[in-house]
Parts: structure tokens; C-alpha cells; sequence
């Protein structure tokens, strides 16, 4: 528990101490910053090697009594599922922070004691167990990065900031309403009492069975509304391009690796564990939004000018793969999701970085502006490239593992009653090579006509040191998946267990993640 609680609040001590740091002291805050990141991801280790993956419960679990007149709690755990994103952004925090020390030049201080205190709510997102609790973590998120895009973003970054906020804001909304709802509709019942209300989620999810499916169904929209919008699924998708394209490039790096995966994060959390007949009711419906954004964002990122625009576009697409996954409600589907949740901030944050390392080079990200970078900057051409096909699904890297899967429990599900959301998913695939494929031979290997391309300087070593270990677990992933998906299979197991009982009054077969690879 005391390393949960370390990883936690360790960016939180973090981000107060760098207020009291004179900001004429630059180095020392650039370094503090990522010296506190690193340890935070140190600490976590422990939680993933203490971790035991034949346990589907929560674990390192510390509840406590916050308001007791509303029975709000300081409650947190996690699962397998919760595991992997809590080491996700632990791991991209200090990868994002090390982007920052060549993308950052004004105000330091400030944007470095943001960092941090992002850190902390997005691990306290991914750990929460009270709904009063999780809100708080969730609503915390929007205050550094509002500031993120508003003050380090590029022209148009008011509008995209605006934008972010006004469209997170207003799903956050209705969650809030279905939560007030939840509390009181529960705690009046488990509590006995007519003032009754609670939001500790075991207490709700163990009743939540009793919740007749007309109530079911609107708390579900309540909650989808809210994880659609930050996932961003189509069609809530419009703020994305605009807020990835204006963000500074360590600001797209966790916004793509960490922030879009709260909202795939929520719906396995909330809206499938605790609703769980309304989630048969509308499973096929999302999924197929899901498909339409797989294609829609696929064709959208082929005819874009802009590379960051064409990488935030194909976040569309990849999630769209992620929440097929998770409502084909099969054991491979969902953790095909998971672990594409893990896979995108992978190589979409990477791909991100590539972007601004050519970006701090030339100040432009129009694809035309490029052409032939191959031949003065090898290195970062072959960085790239590793990138740009883990996004693809080569085999052998991270994307296929998790987009196999996925199309796997969407032609497998039951529940879904169609192979034609696996088959037309498969087209964004196809799509995805296309134009990924096309951007990386025009910027690296098309026509060079501008002299400005010609002595462009390859990878510096802070450059090296935020691209590699996102390269390890790239291939890692891709070549011996296992090593991860076994912590989430126990938990997953569990959750599709319940809808096979409520439909079928059936438990499936066991998932082994290195059988189904094999």
C-alpha cells in the first residue's frame, strides 16, 4: 500500500517544491522535475513486480472515511487493468518532461510544476476507488493542462483550449449528475437511512445488478457521454485535432499517451462493471460508432498537410480499435484493448516526439516543406520509421498485438451478432499503412528543394534518451506481449464473466495470452 501511495503523491511533493525553487534556477528545475518523475517510476515498479496476476481483485487497497456525511472516501486500489496505465504514465511522464527541455523556453517554473501536479491526477484517475474521489481526480486533469495548451501552444491555442475545455467540461457534467443519482439511488438502499448516499465503488458495483435497465440505461449515457468525449470517439472527436496540433509537442505526448486513455479507462471501469445489462443493450451501437471512427479517422489523417494533424487524426482511428475491444465483451477483445491502450501512447507519443524533434529544427510541419531528411538525419529517419510501423501493426511490434486482438473478439463476440465490424475495422488497417506509408516516404525520402533541409543536425542525447525506451517496449511488446497482458487476464476474465452469465448463463473458456499469441 505505502507504494501506491508513494507513486501517488511523490509528483504532488514534486510540484509544490519546484513553486519554491527561484525560477532564475532553470537547470535545477528541469532536472528536479525529471529526477522526481524517474523515482516516481522507480516506486512503481514495485507495485507491478509485487503485483499478483492470479488475483483478479484490487490490490494495495487503502479505504478511508473522507466526508462521512456523504460517505465519500479516500479509496484506492488497483487491478490488473488499472496496473498498466498507472505504469504507462509513470514511465511517458519523465519521456515527456526530457521533450520538454528542448520545447519549453519561457516560464519553466510554472509549466514544470504543471507537469507534475498532471502526474498526479492522472495516476490518481487510474487508482481512485470512490466516485466522489474519482471525479475529483478527473475534473483536477483539466486545470494544468488548460494552461498547457493556453500558454506554451501555438497560434491558435486560445480557441483549441477553449475548445478542450468546453467539451470535456460538459460530459464531466453529466457523470457528475450520474453520480449524485448513483450515490443516492444506492445509499438509500445499502445504508438504510433516508438521507442515505454513497460513492464507494464496491458498495455500487455489488448492487448494481439490483439496478432496474431503465435506470441502467441512462446512467450509462451519463457516463459514456462523458468517457466518449475524452477517448474522443465519433462523433465527439472535433476538439482533438485542434488541441494536439496547437499543444506543444510535450503536451501532445501526454495528451495521446496518458489523458485520451482515461476515457477507454472509464467505460472498462464504469460503464461496463457497473451497468452491466445497459451495456448489452447498447454494445453493438458504440461499436459501431467505433468502426465509423476507425475509417472516418483513417481517411480524415490521408489527405492531411500537417504531420502533427495527420498523427492526432490517426489517434481517432487507433482508439476506435481500442473501444471495439472493449465492447465486443469477449475476453480477447477486451484485452486487445488494453493492451493497445498501452501500445498507442507508446507509438503515438513517439510519433508525437519525432514531430517535434523536426519541428525545434525547422519550425514547420508541413509535409511539403520536407523532403529527402533521410540523407542528413539517418538516424532519426530509422527512429521513425520504428514508430511509424509500430502505428501501421507490423508484426512484431506493439500495434499488431493489440489490433489482432481486438478484431479477433469483435468477429468472435456473441453479443455483437455480426462479423462485419471485424471485417470493416480491418479496412482501417489497410487505410493506416497508406497514410502513414505516404507521409514517411514524402518527408524522408521525397524530392528535396529546400536548402533548409540540408544541414539539419541528427539525434542530440536528450533526443536518443527520450526515444529509446519507448523503442524497447515497443518490440518488447510486439515479440513477448505476455509479459503484460498476463497482469490484466485474471481481471478481464472476471468482467466478461458476468455478461456471459447474464446472456448466456455461461462462463467462457480461459484465456492465456501466450496461447492466443502463439
Amino acid at each position: 500500500m505505502q507504494y501506491l501511495f508513494i507513486t501517488l503523491f511523490l509528483p504532488l511533493a514534486g510540484c509544490l517544491s519546484v513553486l519554491f525553487i527561484d525560477k532564475e534556477k532553470k537547470q535545477l528545475i528541469k532536472y528536479f522535475t525529471l529526477g522526481i518523475s524517474i523515482l516516481t517510476f522507480l516506486v512503481s515498479l514495485s507495485l507491478f513486480f509485487g503485483f499478483n496476476s492470479d488475483n483478479p481483485g484490487f490490490q494495495y487497497v487503502y479505504s478511508g472515511i473522507w466526508i462521512r456525511s456523504v460517505d465519500a472516501g479516500f479509496r484506492v486500489g488497483i487491478d490488473g487493468m488499472s496496473l498498466l496505465l498507472v505504469m504507462l504514465t509513470t514511465f511517458l511522464t519523465p519521456i515527456t518532461i526530457l521533450s520538454s527541455f528542448e520545447a519549453i523556453k519561457k516560464r519553466e517554473k510554472e509549466y514544470y510544476a504543471l507537469i507534475l501536479l498532471l502526474q498526479f491526477a492522472m495516476v490518481g484517475v487510474f487508482v481512485s476507488l470512490d466516485l466522489f474521489l474519482f471525479y475529483i481526480f478527473w475534473e483536477l486533469i483539466l486545470i494544468p493542462m488548460y494552461f498547457i495548451i493556453g500558454i506554451w501552444g501555438g497560434k491558435d491555442k486560445i480557441y483549441a483550449t477553449v475548445k478542450f475545455f468546453i467539451f470535456t467540461v460538459v460530459g464531466s457534467l453529466f457523470m457528475l449528475v450520474a453520480i449524485v443519482w448513483l450515490g443516492v439511488y444506492v445509499g438509500k438502499d445499502m445504508l438504510h437511512t433516508s438521507a442515505g448516499f454513497t460513492s464507494n465503488f464496491e458498495l455500487i458495483r455489488n448492487y448494481s445488478m439490483n439496478i432496474p435497465l431503465d435506470i441502467q440505461k441512462w446512467l450509462f449515457l451519463a457516463f459514456a457521454l462523458s468517457f466518449c468525449i475524452k477517448v474522443p470517439l465519433f462523433p465527439f472527436h472535433t476538439w482533438l485535432p485542434d488541441a494536439h496540433t496547437e499543444a506543444p509537442t510535450p503536451g501532445s505526448v501526454i495528451l495521446a499517451g496518458v489523458l485520451l486513455k482515461m476515457g477507454t479507462y472509464g467505460l472498462v471501469r464504469f460503464n461496463l462493471d457497473l451497468f452491466p445489462q445497459a451495456t448489452i443493450m447498447f454494445a453493438p451501437y458504440i461499436s459501431a460508432l467505433a468502426v465509423i471512427g476507425i475509417i472516418y479517422g483513417a481517411l480524415t489523417a490521408m489527405v492531411q498537410t500537417d504531420i502533427k494533424r495527420l498523427v492526432a487524426y490517426s489517434s481517432v482511428s487507433h482508439l476506435g480499435f481500442v473501444v471495439l475491444g472493449i465492447f465486443s465483451l469477449t475476453v480477447e477483445g477486451l484485452q486487445g484493448g488494453i493492451i493497445q491502450m498501452v501500445n498507442h501512447g507508446l507509438s503515438t507519443g513517439m510519433l508525437f516526439m519525432c514531430v517535434g524533434v523536426i519541428y525545434e529544427r525547422r519550425h514547420t510541419r508541413e509535409i511539403s516543406e520536407f523532403g529527402g531528411i533521410a540523407r542528413v538525419m539517418p538516424a532519426y529517419t530509422i527512429i521513425f520509421a520504428l514508430a511509424m510501423l509500430a502505428s501501421v501493426g507490423l508484426p512484431g511490434l506493439n500495434g499488431f498485438v493489440g489490433e489482432y486482438l481486438t478484431l479477433l473478439g469483435a468477429f468472435k463476440s456473441q453479443f455483437l451478432g455480426s462479423w462485419a465490424y471485424a471485417i470493416i475495422s480491418g479496412t482501417g488497417v489497410i487505410f493506416a499503412a497508406v497514410y502513414l506509408l505516404w507521409m514517411f516516404q514524402r518527408v524522408m525520402y521525397g524530392q528535396n528543394t529546400n536548402p533548409k533541409n540540408f544541414d539539419l543536425k541528427d539525434l542530440n542525447k536528450t533526443e536518443w534518451a527520450m526515444l529509446v525506451p519507448s523503442i524497447i517496449f515497443i518490440v518488447w511488446i510486439g515479440v513477448y506481449p505476455a509479459t503484460f497482458m498476463k497482469v490484466s487476464e485474471k481481471s478481464s476474465e472476471q468482467l466478461i464473466n458476468k455478461f456471459e452469465k447474464i446472456k448466456f448463463n455461461r462462463v467462457p473458456y480461459q484465456f492465456n495470452s501466450q496461447e492466443i499469441i502463439k
